[in-house]
């Protein structure tokens, strides 16, 4: 789907995603992500596709008055409602700016998180070997994504899943395509080129293995 079509879906439903992407049980696996980059106060984390900014708080939280939160996102509408949270708060150390997380014109973070974004991207092992070129010796990368399970006792929840991306998708479905099947493909392709560069790997899974966050450090001096 083009950049142009992506912005209209996310402007259109950014409302209702911001509900979802505040709930209960999705803040506790975007607490959980938010974890595995181990941030320390003073860091300055970037996240690739921040939407309506559900994780700038966590992230804020764990790097302080004196670190820095940088999100990054397409689509107006979706930056909008990240701006309005950010701006209820008060927090100056954070920067929200609109751009393309394929190619995110930043450097020297000490983190970078992406949260259901790399199955939007054509190329995510690209992609993810960007932001992997932004981090600094040392620093973390973590990916929080949701996709079907192969366990058998998921199998009434891949259904459902499979429904749900299916009438989600910004690029809708025919009988030759199926957004879930593509969804898997592009998660594996990203979670391939983390491992591929980084140490001190994690994975961890939830939801019965419908979510699964992958996060790594990239070799060098520790921080």
């Amino acid at each position: 789907m083009t950049h142009s079509g992506i912005e209209q879906f996310y402007r259109r439903i950014a409302p209702v995603y911001d509900l979802l992407a505040t709930a209960p049980v999705v803040k506790h696996w975007r607490e959980s992500a938010v974890e595995a980059l181990d941030l320390s106060s003073g860091d300055t984390v970037v996240e690739m596709g921040c939407g309506t900014g559900a994780n700038v708080p966590l992230l804020r939280k764990r790097v302080g008055s004196e670190g820095q939160v940088v999100g990054i996102d397409y689509t107006p509408g979706m930056l909008r409602q990240a701006r309005e949270r950010v701006e209820r708060a008060g927090w100056a150390n954070v920067s929200l700016v609109r751009g393309d997380a394929t190619s995110p014109a930043v450097d020297e973070a000490d983190a970078v998180l992406g949260s259901f974004v790399v199955g939007l991207f054509d190329d995510p092992e690209a992609a993810v070997d960007g932001w992997l070129d932004v981090l600094k010796p040392g620093g973390r990368i973590a990916l929080l994504e949701a996709g079907r399970s192969d366990r058998t006792v998921a199998l009434p929840l891949n259904l459902a899943f499979r429904a749900f991306v299916r009438a989600s998708s910004p690029g809708g479905s025919t009988r030759w395509h199926s957004p879930a099947r593509q969804l898997d493909r592009r998660i594996a392709a990203a979670r391939d080129a983390l491992v591929a560069r980084t140490v001190e790997r994690r994975h961890t899974t939830a939801a019965l293995g419908l979510v699964g966050i992958t996060s790594g450090q990239l070799p060098g001096d520790a921080r």
